[in-house]
């Protein structure tokens, strides 16, 4: 899911931080940056002679819980997911105008907004909301299609909405005094004025070979302490963290296989002082080594195969349970697949197994004799 997320993009840059924290915030909409990257920087990494194209990227302000990303129009040309799709419109359009705002998929469908509703941005994020942008309210001008991605869970809107809905702000706090401002005084004032600061910038390159060299440039900036980050790297980074976890859940699952063979095997062993006579029997009948070991293992790799089924089952069946909720809550999709080469490998290690565990039952049959098969037991 992390990684279909952004697709395309050679470097995420913004002010000096962590390169995961940065990832995090700026694309994946989780936490939130220290600190912006003034526009001034961002110019100067738009204008490197290596960089093809950017999109910048504006957080802090959200409309009922759901995060509003101040950027340009050129996010819907450039940017791609799930390797290499292109944004869609299931309504509407791109913003045109200063107040016009883009919704996601998930946006639309949990507030019921459509193109033309009109909506107000919060300042702040989650129960950081300190005031509400009343005085400058919205318009819904598209629904993007759904993605699976976090764009799902946000508004967006130009850099100059962001900038027109703070002019009368100060310290994060809406001014006591001064005039109000109406959106036509603030198309006027924003026309000849720019940003001030963003939060970070995705930028493409012309050619791959420059990666290191620009990210190098921007992380020696002297004029702003900036990070440059590798998109494909960092998530490595990420993994890098959470594969502690990952091993210990490996280890469980492990454990509880083991569990399972061996719980097997000690049941079919129980059930072998039933079996005496028919096994006796059997061999009485001219029942071979073959036949009687075949048996039981036969038996074991039955309960194995039916146990390796119903675990499939129930994984995807779950997965499909929990992916529109995973995605609705959280805006992870879930994607199902079907299995692997490594877990058809582990899956046919698992039967492996229960064919050695039958083994044991197997060859202890074979070796009770005839005449104890026949005795009866009191």
């Amino acid at each position: 899911s992390f990684a279909n997320t952004v697709s395309g993009v050679d470097l995420i840059a913004g002010a000096r931080t962590g390169n995961i924290q940065l990832l995090l915030s700026s694309v994946f909409h989780l936490g939130s940056a220290n600190t912006s990257m003034s526009y001034r920087s961002y110019e100067r990494i738009a204008a490197l002679p290596d960089v093809a194209w950017t999109v910048p990227i504006s957080l802090g302000d959200s409309h009922r819980g759901y995060r509003v990303i101040g950027t340009t129009s050129e996010i819907f040309a450039r940017y791609r997911y799930r390797e290499g799709r292109e944004l869609g419109f299931s309504e509407g359009r791109a913003f045109d105008g200063l107040f016009d705002v883009v919704i996601g998929a998930d946006v639309a469908g949990a507030l019921n907004y459509r193109q033309g509703t009109k909506l107000v941005i919060a300042h702040g994020t989650g129960t950081l909301i300190t005031a509400e942008h009343s005085d400058l309210p919205f318009r819904v001008s598209g629904v993007l299609e759904r993605t699976g991605t976090p764009l799902d869970r946000s508004l967006l809107v130009s850099l100059e909405a962001i900038e027109a809905i703070h002019i009368n702000w100060q310290d994060g706090l809406p001014k006591q005094s001064g005039p109000e401002i109406t959106p036509e005084m603030a198309e006027r004032i924003i026309a000849n004025r720019k940003p001030k600061a963003i939060t970070a910038t995705m930028i493409g390159l012309r050619s791959p070979i420059s990666t290191f060299k620009v990210q190098r440039a921007i992380n020696t900036e002297r004029r702003e302490a900036l990070t440059a980050a590798l998109p494909a790297l960092t998530l490595y980074e990420l993994w890098n963290v959470i594969g502690t976890a990952e091993q210990a859940l490996l280890i469980i699952s492990l454990m509880v296989v083991v569990t399972s063979l061996i719980g097997m095997a000690t049941m079919i062993l129980a059930t072998l002082n039933e079996r005496r006579r028919e096994i006796a029997i059997l061999r009485a009948m001219g029942a071979g080594p073959g036949t009687v070991v075949g048996l039981l293992v036969s038996e074991a790799m039955l309960l194995t195969v039916a146990g390796v089924a119903a675990g499939i089952l129930l994984t995807y069946g779950a997965l499909a349970i929990a992916q529109p909720i995973i995605d609705q809550l959280y805006g992870i999709f879930i994607e199902i697949t079907p299995p692997t080469a490594w877990e058809i490998g582990v899956l046919s290690a698992i039967i492996g197994g229960g064919l050695l565990v039958g083994l044991i039952p197997a060859l202890r049959a074979y070796r009770m004799s005839v005449v104890d098969g026949m005795t009866v037991r009191t």
